[in-house]
This record gives C-alpha cells, structure tokens and sequence, in this order.
C-alpha cells in the first residue's frame, strides 16, 4: 500500500481512449483498497480536441484535481499533448509516453509547425520518460485502439498493485467484444515494460 497520494494525470486528443483508462486505473486503485477520486476535462473530444484526466488515490483523498507541479505520473497518449502540460508534473515525475504524434489542424492548414523535439525537451526538464511504442503492440494484440490498455499496462509495472487486479477489472470495464483484445493489449504492454 502507498501512504501518500499518487497523482497521475492522463492526456492526449478525443477518442484515444483516455476516459476508459481513466476509469480502469480508478477502479484498479479502489479494488486494492484506496481512497479514489477522478476528474476529467473533456475539450473537444469528439474533434480530436484536448482531453485530460485525473486520478489521485491514497489513504484519504480529498479533492479530484491535481495541483500544477504535484502530478507523480503522467500518461501522455500523444507527445505535443505530454509536453503541453508538464507543468502539472512534480520534479523527476514518471511521463508514459506514447510515441506517436496526432498533427494538430493549425499545422495541417500550414498556420503552425509540430515540435520535432518533444522529447529532448522532456528529458532535459529532469522527467523520467519512458517511450511506449503502443499503437505498434495494440496492433499487434488485434487494434490501434487497444493503445489506451497498452499505456495502462506500462504505469501497472510502476504501481505496487497486482496484475490481477488490472485483469479483473480490464474484464470488467471492456466490452465483451473487445475484452480478447484488450487483454492482449495488456498483456504485451505489462511484458515491454518489463524487459
């Protein structure tokens, strides 16, 4: 069990599957036995908009936001997203970052550039940043949209929280459709970051 809080705030773009990995690290969280709460900001989800979400587990947690500078883990599904909102990052802070990069409308329409350098500057800010190639292990467990599962996975193999509670819930939370997939996704992730 942790003693303090664990803050870890998820972003990215609409219809990356943030909500629902939001939802399965909360359920995870109360199934071991913390105090849980979550709050998600969604923008523009359904036009590829910016959608954050938070979620802080502990002993006794008593608001669903996380302080800017008090953020332990980030879970960045695309990089400009991650770099955008570092400053909610506490010093030497975890970013699980997708290595993928969704190109905004003002670069499309030529009106702004993409940052080539994302995580060069991640690094140089003192943030612990470990790249997941997820939407190449989603693929491989059935679908690019199991990526969500895939970045679930690696933050797992940082938290003191057994696996089996993630499966449990996973089957819980996922379409039965979806849940083969899924469960793969999870598997493969788990065993990357593990390597």
């Amino acid at each position: 069990m942790f003693n303090e809080t664990i803050n870890t705030i998820m972003v990215g773009v609409g219809g990356q599957g943030i909500i629902l990995a939001s939802e399965v690290l909360s359920e995870v969280a109360l199934l071991a036995g913390y105090d849980v709460s979550k709050s998600e900001v969604h923008g523009m989800a359904q036009r590829g908009g910016s959608v954050s979400s938070h979620v802080r587990f502990g002993e006794t947690v008593r608001s669903p936001l996380i302080e800017r500078g008090q953020a332990d883990f980030m879970l960045a599904f695309e990089k400009v997203e991650g770099l955008r909102t570092c400053d909610m990052l506490k010093e030497n802070a975890t970013i699980i970052m997708n290595d993928t990069e969704i190109v905004p409308t003002t670069v499309s329409l030529g009106i702004g550039e993409y940052p080539t350098d994302v995580t060069d500057r991640l690094t140089g800010m003192g943030f612990n940043l470990v790249l997941v190639d997820a939407i190449d292990l989603a693929i491989k467990a059935g679908t690019f949209k199991a990526a969500n599962v895939v970045l679930l996975a690696t933050l797992a193999s940082f938290l003191k929280i057994e696996k089996d509670m993630w499966i449990e819930v996973i089957k819980r939370r996922v379409p039965q459709k979806f849940l083969d997939i899924n469960l793969n996704a999870f598997a493969l992730g788990y065993e990357a970051s593990n390597t």
